[in-house]
């Protein structure tokens, strides 16, 4: 992965499950093996009791950072607006998150979303688009290679292009044997959407066991 010109890189998907938790451990090693010291924010964890384990407990497995926030927890398996309105909870506002986000010391701090660019954060209608424009960060799209993924790409990207972001794009959760459809999407990414490709992240890569995971994650980020 190409380092960072800001301090903070916030990673996104086109959808969810798309897998955004295990490209940001990918390049929290990345980052950590050029040198830098990195921390993981989690903004927004939702679809989790207190106490259990959530996206920051399975980057800590995979990679041993220790340097990690959960800002946010809540009950609900929705989107963080919709989780904290059904239950009458209160959300930290994207101004908020930022304070806290700028207060961690790290060379790199890597922020993942929760769902798409455009879920809701808070309770005035604050989107992870939001929070990356008010950092000045580097966005990291997770997307999938197959059918349909050159789409939800580009819908991301104008999106960010709205604020005067850009965006790397990683695919997450890559076959082994791609299909015609896979197979011409790790090419036509970057010729159709003017993204780089930055990533390809193998199918079953958040199974492997830490010292497994540490040892291939820098291959697969450009």
């Amino acid at each position: 992965m190409r380092a960072p010109t800001s301090r903070f890189v916030v990673v996104t998907g086109t959808d969810t499950s798309v897998g955004k938790t295990v490209v940001t451990a990918a390049l929290a090693v990345a980052h950590e093996v050029a040198g830098r010291r990195v921390a993981v924010v989690k903004p927004a964890q939702t679809g989790v009791l207190p106490g259990e384990p959530g996206d920051i407990q399975t980057i800590v497995d995979l990679t041993g950072a220790t340097d990690v926030h959960e800002l946010t927890r809540l009950d609900l398996p929705l989107a963080p607006e919709s989780a904290a309105r059904a239950v009458g909870a209160r959300l930290p506002t994207i101004a908020d998150h930022a304070h806290a986000i700028r207060a961690i010391d790290a060379d790199v701090v890597l922020v993942e979303g929760a769902g798409g660019l455009l879920v809701r954060l808070d309770l005035d209608g604050g989107t992870l688009r939001d929070l990356a424009a008010e950092l000045g960060a580097e966005v990291v799209l997770v997307a999938r290679e197959g059918l349909g993924t050159l789409n939800h790409i580009a819908l991301t990207l104008a999106a960010l292009a709205d604020v005067g972001l850009t965006a790397q794009v990683v695919l997450g959760s890559c076959s082994p044997d791609p299909d015609l459809a896979e197979a011409s999407n790790r090419d036509d990414i970057p010729r159709l959407t003017g993204a780089p490709l930055a990533g390809q992240v193998p199918a079953g890569a958040g199974s492997l066991t830490r010292e497994q995971f540490r040892d291939r994650a820098p291959g697969w980020l450009v």
